[in-house]
């Protein structure tokens, strides 16, 4: 079993405002399987004495040094934390307070020490969670399917859900041949059907509506043209064919996985587009100084950044103005990092990729606002 935290919009707010000169950022791979969770704790152990060493050469003040490296150790030392982990784990510590997310996605091992957490690889998470609701639904039965990113998939249990589209006009059967306000046969049987996915759609607002994940549908016809032209949610393009009464959650977990790699690549192609349409108006970015200057001054609108490689140096707060450094060390952060947060900031959208996902193969590419 996997043990995830997904961090939240408010969880990234709350470590972005963090300011401190020993501010330590960790990712490492972990696992789920207790019996092998050593070699992590060791890479974890030895990431956290490159951090000490780096804000020591950089003369910071040994009492809180001294409980930075405590608050390190106890964390190496909880057995029981641990014993629960997912595929990587992230933490975030100062002198003052130590913050831990386990997460499904597989990060690249990293410490960066600067005066503020390093956030991009966290932004993975939120960016492409692997995660869904699928709505298996026929005249038969209905269920909602929470799929995870590598988690057991879960039916989520809805008060008011009909048993049956029959249970839901309160007959028998919805494939009789009697008459109902003139309406009859396979007419008087859409009725039905519109009927019961409109007591469906109702029982699913409490449960959904503020969900930020995409929904799947899992239907056969008439079912699923008539879900998406009653229902008020919006479900993605492609659907899990076939009779979802003869799938179990483990395999409409299976049949989604494509779908939502069909939306993330919908996702990133759309970007592309729009960038090269951008690129014509003078909207469209990827040199670095640029971008922190656009970042500073609130007029980034979609910024896709490199999740994994970092460019060190400083951003003027005032004017965006860039400094790039020679290497990592206390003194400096990761630009596209700053770039990154800035841009979150002012409320624009902001996706942690793979490089080969960034257009012109760049540490990161925005889309303007207006033009700079």
């Amino acid at each position: 079993m996997l043990y995830v935290d997904i961090p939240t919009h408010k969880d990234l707010t709350a470590l972005r405002a963090v300011r401190d000169e020993a501010s330590v950022s960790i990712y490492l791979e972990t696992t789920p399987l207790t019996q092998e969770i050593e070699k992590s704790r060791i890479s974890f152990g030895n990431l956290g004495k490159e951090a000490i060493a780096q804000l020591e050469e950089a003369g910071i003040d040994k009492r809180r040094l001294a409980s930075l490296r405590e608050a390190l150790d106890d964390l190496a030392d909880d057995e029981d934390f641990w014993r629960h982990q997912a595929h990587s784990l992230a933490i975030f510590a100062t002198p003052d307070s130590i913050r831990t997310f386990r997460l499904a996605n597989r990060l690249t091992e990293m410490v960066e020490v600067a005066d503020r957490f390093h956030l991009k690889p966290l932004l993975r998470a939120v960016t492409f969670r692997n995660a869904a609701h699928v709505l298996a639904i026929s005249e038969n039965a209905v269920r909602l399917v929470e799929v995870a990113a590598d988690l057991p998939p879960t039916e989520v249990k809805v008060q008011d859900f009909p048993d049956s589209a029959a249970d839901a006009v309160g007959k028998s059967t919805i494939n009789d041949r009697s008459h109902a306000r003139r309406i009859h046969g396979s007419e008087g049987e859409k009725v039905q059907l519109a009927k019961y996915i409109r007591r469906v759609d109702a029982a699913l607002r409490p449960v959904l509506n503020g969900s930020d994940l995409p929904i799947i549908l899992a239907a056969t016809e008439p079912v699923a043209s008539l879900v998406r032209s009653i229902s008020g949610f919006d479900y993605e393009p492609e659907i899990i064919a076939g009779s979802p009464d003869r799938l179990t959650e483990s395999e409409l977990a299976e049949a989604a996985r494509p779908v939502l790699d069909t939306r993330y690549a919908r996702k990133i192609d759309s970007f592309r587009q729009l960038f090269e349409t951008r690129s014509g108006q003078n909207r469209a970015i990827t040199d670095l100084s640029d971008a922190a200057r656009a970042a500073t001054f609130g007029a980034i609108e979609t910024l896709l950044v490199d999740m994994d490689n970092v460019v060190t140096g400083t951003v003027d707060e005032e004017t965006g103005a860039v400094q790039f450094s020679e290497g990592a060390d206390a003194a400096h952060y990761g630009i596209v990092d700053e770039i990154a947060g800035r841009a979150l900031d002012s409320g624009a959208t902001v996706l942690a990729v793979r490089r080969q996902d960034l257009p012109r193969d760049a540490d990161m590419a925005a889309v303007l606002r207006y033009a700079i």
